[in-house]
């Protein structure tokens, strides 16, 4: 699974079995965005979460990303499945755009904008593995990631 927390909403995305194919889940509250994705993470029986950390260009991280790291943490405290950040540097301008491009108005692709960044930081993750032919946590283990350990948000 993949999320894209943010001040507002929390969009989420999951894939299929096969690992292939990264689709739109959820928009959350920011009120429920730990419990609903611990209620996702549970119904899908997901193997592990990747959380978005919206860098800088230059890499460095600002407020955005240290609210993401916090959100990240939180959320490996709740769940007993491995919890990575991963850079998602444009996914939501790439999301919003891809769904205007679609059809979707400014305001209507507000509310399903967090989703679909969700599912390009997924898809995103899926394609790396399948160039690699490796399993997800065998990428994300190997730099496309950073995990995040459950009991202080330290990386393993």
């Amino acid at each position: 699974m993949a999320v894209d927390p943010g001040s507002v909403r929390t969009g989420v995305a999951a894939c299929d079995q096969g690992e292939i194919l990264a689709s739109p889940v959820a928009t959350l509250t920011k009120e429920n965005a730990i419990t609903g994705v611990v209620e996702i993470v549970r119904e899908r029986a997901a193997v592990g979460v990747v959380v978005g950390l919206p860098l800088s260009l230059s890499g460095a991280e600002g407020t955005s990303a240290r609210s993401a790291r916090s959100y990240a943490e939180d959320l490996a405290k709740s769940l007993e499945v491995p919890i990575y950040l991963v850079d998602e540097r444009l996914t939501s301008v790439a999301a919003g755009a891809a769904l205007q491009a679609g059809g979707h108005s400014a305001r209507s692709a507000r509310r399903v904008v967090d989703q679909a960044a969700a599912a390009a930081l997924l898809q995103g993750v899926l394609d790396a593995r399948a160039a690699g032919g490796h399993v997800c946590g065998n990428v994300l283990d190997g730099g496309l990631g950073e995990r995040v350990d459950r009991e202080g948000g330290d990386q393993l």
